[in-house]
């Protein structure tokens, strides 16, 4: 089997790698939405925050793509470790090809001076075997969950919104679309970082860590992936004090379509109903600005019963569980 790095500009590569990827997921989960060709090629030039992965084509004796590897070296924290993710196409689920680009996987983290890998995986008895066999062990569960905006209940939605003003009196909600101002940014900086105290089960990690590059990094490569992002701040009135935000971004390739990117309080202004105050008042937000936008999807450790309770109320579903597991090299 021959691997090889796929390059943003390869058009072909990309598109190829794409349609595989879209068709193994509709075999384990049809709903879950895909990268478009032009979506992952932004991601393998931009990533998250400038931070972009690699990605590898494998193709058999024949010069058949039959599967691709995706991988992620953290930057900010954890930089002992590897993330990656492994698609094989349907006709060659053997474990043969699954095997060869772990494989493949563990030895860069080893070229890269990297000790503990981590493998995102579907819930399936499939994936499940595969991984075990290799040697990796769970640690976390996640779940994919959507939005149906079209189907959503606005009275309930304003309601929700109206209970937590009533509770929140001291705070007040400010609309940032893109770019955060200059003087907000460092404060911002401890907010974004209570994204800390969400449930990671026990997966062998570190805090994320947050800076105002990181901040500035992630805005830029959101704009260049062609993202418009969202994000509605709760300010408490007297102080001036930020002590919330949530954050969605919506495409620009397939507007219908956006994604949860955060959503925290900060520890010392919990207990107000901020969570629900953003959740509800960023939708009604949405409604004014992307009325075309039909689907939100949002991922949420299955262990966030707080978080999990809020999304229930607005409408989300489950699509898929996912699977987290480590391995030490």
């Amino acid at each position: 089997m021959e691997i090889t790095r796929l390059s943003p500009d390869d058009e072909a590569g990309v598109a190829a790698a794409s349609a595989l990827e879209t068709a193994a997921a509709k075999v384990d989960c049809p709903d879950l939405v895909m990268s478009t060709p032009k979506g992952l090629a932004n991601a393998l030039r931009y990533g998250w925050d400038l931070n972009p992965g690699k990605k590898y084509l494998a193709r058999d004796a024949d010069g058949t793509l039959v599967g691709t590897v995706g991988l992620h070296f953290p930057k900010y924290e954890n930089t002992d470790q590897v993330w990656f993710d492994v698609w094989v196409h349907p006709d060659h689920r053997d474990g043969t090809v699954f095997a060869e680009l772990v494989a493949f996987a563990e030895q860069e983290a080893r070229d890269a001076g990297r000790t503990m890998m981590g493998l995102n995986a579907f819930d399936t008895e499939h994936d499940i075997a595969q991984a075990t066999e290799q040697g990796y062990v769970q640690k976390a569960v996640e779940v994919n969950r959507k939005q149906d905006i079209a189907g959503l209940d606005w009275e309930l939605v304003q309601n929700l919104y109206d209970g937590a003003v009533a509770k929140s009196t001291e705070y007040e909600l400010l609309r940032l679309k893109g770019a955060l101002p200059d003087d907000m940014v460092e404060e911002m900086i401890a907010v974004t970082e209570s994204i800390n105290d969400a449930p990671t089960d026990d997966l062998e990690i570190e805090d994320d860590v947050y800076s105002v590059e990181r901040m500035r990094a992630y805005e830029e490569a959101q704009a260049k992936c062609e993202m418009t992002t969202y994000r509605l701040v709760a300010r408490q009135k007297e102080t001036g004090a930020l002590a919330g935000h949530t954050v969605i971004a919506v495409e620009r390739e397939r507007p219908e379509m956006g994604w949860q990117h955060d959503t925290a309080v900060s520890r010392d202004h919990r207990g107000h109903r901020l969570g629900a105050l953003l959740k509800a008042g960023m939708l009604l937000w949405l409604r004014e600005e992307e009325p075309q936008l039909t689907r939100v999807d949002t991922w949420n450790a299955e262990s966030n019963n707080h978080m999990i309770g809020i999304n229930e109320q607005l409408n989300y579903t489950i699509v898929s569980r996912f699977l987290d597991y480590q391995k030490k090299l």
